[in-house]
């Protein structure tokens, strides 16, 4: 009989061609399958299930904190989009135009929604008129489309599910306090459900979003040294307020415009924790996001009372962790590579020799340890190590993104390390967008952000040698 092959013989070494490895644990794990259309992609049911958990827990945080839950037409008449000019010449390379209706042309077109601001701000016009209908805290679950020129899954396609919060207030230091708010919550988000650390600051004044005032983001970086945006907010101040009429009388009876703020996350969180915790196995997932938590094997389930042991263990722990039991007549081998693929945090193996001993085999996604464990304990055992893996792979990643932040006094410096060694670098920088063209021009790396937390490297930029302004994170960005 032929040998049986291994699920993930085809994966490509993260080392050798991290993009073409990242491409393999998206369609080896099931998470996402190309569509007819070019630059579109399906979600296949794994894939969609994280997304659902990331969205369940995000949304909760919002609930929390007084939002909303509305939803806005994926359509915006070009008229409408037109009225704030900043944002619509940020957009308008992306933007999909709808220009007949069935077989007749209309007399305006219709752009798919990039964004939603400008449908946000005309509903806002007509349903705001005292300081008594502030704050406005409304977000919705949508998505949008944005003709990209390349494509990547999950990264960059011309369709993306994605959440958008648009805020209104009375006054700018309310509309500030939001944004900030929103980009914290972001951040804790991040780091206690993805186990992803970040990087928050303001963006510079090119890398700003088309029309805001501030915008400010969480910076991650991925396991090959690029950054990735993982979620941004903007302080719009009152510029949309002005351009759409969104006024309120306040409580001296004087109109007064409002200030407006919008923050998003997209399922690019999809791909950051394939970049951020995969391996040369697949997918790693934490446990707070993983469709399964615990996948049962039996062993040598032909065996009498195997499958029944194992089908009482699935009904035990189904309490305190999403669990799954695979029956399929698939051999134990392929299960166990087929799991690792998918990033499952926890295999329990079960066999003969096991019931016999009262006991179970707990492994470990992050580690590859195995641990015995007796059958009475496993409602006290496997909370613990999920949460010692969740607490683990955090760890693991903000040791290596640590590991790959360097320091660059000079353009030397900053060239050798964007070449050799790539991933985030600190710089100090004039505040200039010409130094800031010249190190795109010269390195192809971004500014990714101006950290609250400042550092004084050097008082000079290093680009022109002119007196600093900011300490900037930089880097090679997806």
């Amino acid at each position: 009989m032929a040998k049986e092959k291994k699920f993930v013989e085809s994966i490509t070494d993260m080392e050798l061609d991290f993009p073409q490895w990242y491409t393999d644990v998206v369609k080896k794990a099931d998470l996402t399958e190309y569509s007819s259309l070019k630059g579109c992609m399906i979600i296949r049911p794994y894939g969609y299930a994280i997304w659902e958990l990331i969205q369940k827990q995000l949304d909760e945080r919002f609930k929390a904190t007084g939002h909303e839950n509305v939803y806005m037409p994926m359509f915006i008449p070009e008229s409408l989009l037109q009225k704030e000019k900043d944002h619509v010449e940020g957009f308008a390379p992306e933007v999909a135009w709808v220009t007949h209706g069935g077989d007749k042309k209309l007399e305006e077109r219709i752009c798919v929604r990039p964004t939603s601001e400008t449908l946000f701000c005309e509903h806002y016009a007509n349903i705001i008129q005292s300081y008594r209908d502030l704050p406005k805290l409304y977000n919705q679950w949508c998505s949008v489309v944005r003709w990209e020129k390349t494509t990547r899954p999950f990264l960059r396609t011309m369709e993306f599910l994605w959440q958008e919060g648009h805020t209104a207030h009375a006054t700018a230091e309310e509309a500030q306090e939001e944004t900030l708010k929103m980009l914290n919550v972001y951040a804790d988000f991040c780091r206690d459900v993805l186990a992803i650390p970040v990087i928050k600051g303001e963006k510079t004044e090119k890398e700003r979003f088309a029309g805001a005032a501030h915008t400010f983001t969480i910076e991650s970086l991925m396991h090959d040294g690029k950054a990735l945006q993982s979620g941004t907010s903007h302080n719009f101040g009152d510029g949309f307020a002005k351009a759409f009429g969104i006024q309120y009388t306040d409580k001296d009876n004087k109109l007064q415009y409002v200030h407006q703020t919008s923050w998003g996350m997209t399922t690019r969180l999809i791909g950051a924790i394939i970049m951020v915790h995969g391996d040369n196995s697949g997918l790693v997932l934490p446990p707070m996001i993983a469709p399964t938590q615990v996948v049962i094997i039996p062993i040598a389930q032909h065996k009498e009372g195997v499958l029944e042991k194992a089908g009482e263990l699935k009904d035990r722990l189904s309490f305190i962790c999403r669990i799954k039991l695979d029956d399929s007549d698939k051999s134990a081998g392929w299960k166990f590579s087929e799991y690792e693929m998918k990033g499952v945090p926890l295999r329990l193996e079960i066999g003969p020799k096991d019931m016999e001993k009262n006991q179970a085999v707990l492994a470990r996604r992050d580690t590859g340890e195995k641990i015995i464990v007796s059958l009475d304990e496993l409602e006290t055992k496997i909370p613990e190590l999920l949460k010692d893996i969740q607490a683990n792979l955090l760890q693991k990643a903000t040791e290596r993104r640590d590991s790959k932040t360097y320091v660059a006094h000079n353009m030397e410096e900053f060239e050798k390390e964007i070449n050799e060694t790539p991933g985030f670098i600190k710089a100090m920088w004039c505040g200039d967008q010409a130094c800031e063209d010249t190190i795109k021009e010269k390195t192809a790396a971004t500014s990714r952000c101006i950290p609250f937390e400042q550092e004084e490297i050097d008082t000079v930029c290093v680009c022109c040698g002119k007196p600093a302004k900011h300490m900037v994170y930089w880097g090679r960005a997806y």
